[in-house]
């Protein structure tokens, strides 16, 4: 993998991934995206977190955000009639065609431009003609084994949340999480000294004061 090759690592169930797909034309012309679908579930289960659409007082908030982020950057978005919807056969078919950053746009747009959810056996079957692979990937071995592959390996780098930005370095990889890091994101590929240096530096030190059970 090239040094200036940065891993989007998503889930169709997330509006700011899809916010973050408009941001790409911001990053260098040397970087490369590598797009990754990941079952944001299964992350969520790993750390025991729950996530935002999940917590009922966070929910309009976090729909209202992603809309209000979405006009920033000029994006109509319009969510789907059920939030969150089961993505996982959704999933297998972006991580079984190993699919790229165009055919990642059409399955957004699908969801969070068309307002569809792809989590009945119709609209699993129109999301899988919109981005051109077989709908009979949902259920192959191979796409499964990839998605989980994908998930665990993104779990292992310490993604926490979708969107997630990793980017290789010389020890190991740094991680950016959300939409609102994009900006940092930019600041570390411009400047890949950024956290060894203050106000960054100590705060790899700083020790946990209390944790809850």
């Amino acid at each position: 993998m090239s040094d200036r090759t940065v891993e989007f690592c998503y889930d169709i169930l997330s509006p700011f991934a899809h916010v973050a797909l408009k941001r790409f034309v911001e990053l260098p012309a040397d970087v490369t995206i590598r797009p990754v679908p990941v079952l944001l579930g299964g992350i969520l289960a790993h750390w025991g977190q729950r996530g935002p659409a999940e917590i009922s007082a966070k929910r309009l908030h976090t729909y209202r955000l992603s809309v209000f982020l979405g006009q920033k950057y000029g994006l109509d978005l319009r969510f789907p009639p059920r939030h969150p919807f089961n993505p996982l056969k959704a999933l297998r078919l972006l991580a079984g065609s190993d699919a790229d950053l165009t055919r990642v746009q059409t399955a957004f747009d699908f969801v969070f431009e068309q307002g569809r959810a792809p989590d009945t056996g119709e609209e699993l079957g129109a999301f899988a003609a919109e981005i051109g692979v077989p709908v009979s990937l949902a259920e192959d071995d191979a796409a499964k084994s990839a998605l989980r592959g994908n998930t665990d390996r993104a779990i292992a780098q310490g993604v926490f949340g979708v969107p997630s930005f990793v980017a290789p370095t010389v020890s190991g990889h740094e991680m950016f999480w959300g939409v609102d890091a994009f900006d940092m994101l930019l600041a570390w590929l411009d400047d890949p000294s950024l956290f060894e240096h203050e106000p960054f530096r100590h705060l790899d030190d700083v020790s946990i004061g209390i944790a809850r059970k």
